[in-house]
């Protein structure tokens, strides 16, 4: 059996981060999940990470602290002894539209989503260089890149994001790296399942296909992008949005 690759995933204690996690977890990977909230909320995605036969623990760690997220990264890597694939998914909304949006609303939501994969990318890439090899996934959102309204700060950490990753694969290509992004869609979540029919029925005219996304289309984008079939794919834009963005 090929020897086991180690992911860290951040975000990773529910949602899309832990279908990303438990469908790398079937993908003979060990798992890192690192989230900002305690691990208790996060006991049910561990179990499941175990059940599939992964070596999982979490870590504790604000993605946008630049100091605590190199000190998860190497205790990570420690722990591990090795970092193979970085999924960069942690994120955060503060809605609102520009004239009512205040300043905290904007450097919060920018420090999380865009600083923290910085942050993140940064102290990992070392331990790739090290390896000559590595897998980056960064999740984007088709709001950043065709923006949103009431979404100023989070459409511009998601566009962020995708400058941000094809620079990365420039810069460590000829390290064996490859950096690429997930731009999802409407993806069916408990925000998006709390939304009264008429408000769904809006929002499906917006896709061709007609329905909304599962948190598994995501995941299984991200197994591609990471697996030895993409090896020769980097700093793409991956939209999985049921042709929203068209």
């Amino acid at each position: 059996m090929a020897e086991k690759r180690v992911a860290l995933i951040t975000g990773a204690g529910r949602g899309i981060g832990a279908a990303i996690a438990l469908t790398l977890a079937k993908e003979n990977t060990d798992i890192a999940v690192v989230d900002y909230a305690d691990e208790s909320a996060a006991a049910e995605t561990l179990a499941a990470l175990r059940e599939a036969g992964a070596a999982a623990r979490y870590y504790r760690c604000d993605v946008s602290d630049f100091a605590a997220a190199k000190e998860v990264v190497d205790a990570i890597a420690k722990d591990f002894g090795k970092i193979d694939i970085l999924v960069n998914n942690a994120g955060i909304t503060a809605d609102k539209l520009i004239l009512r949006m205040e300043e905290e609303d904007w450097d919060k939501v920018l420090a999380v989503n865009l600083k923290g994969c910085f942050n993140m990318i940064k102290h990992v890439t070392p331990y790739m260089m090290r390896k000559r090899c590595g897998r980056i996934v960064s999740v984007s959102s088709v709001v950043g890149l065709m923006g949103n309204a009431g979404q100023a700060n989070y459409a511009a950490s998601k566009a962020g994001i995708v400058g941000l990753t094809k620079t990365v694969a420039k810069e460590f290509g000829p390290r064996n790296i490859t950096a690429n992004a997930v731009a999802p869609g409407f993806i069916k979540t408990a925000m998006t399942e709390a939304l009264s029919e008429e408000q769904k029925k809006a929002m499906y005219k917006l896709i061709p296909l007609g329905c909304l996304g599962e948190t598994q289309d995501i995941a299984n984008a991200v197994k591609f992008l990471v697996s030895d079939d993409a090896r020769y794919i980097t700093g793409v834009v991956l939209k999985v949005d049921g042709g929203m963005y068209i």
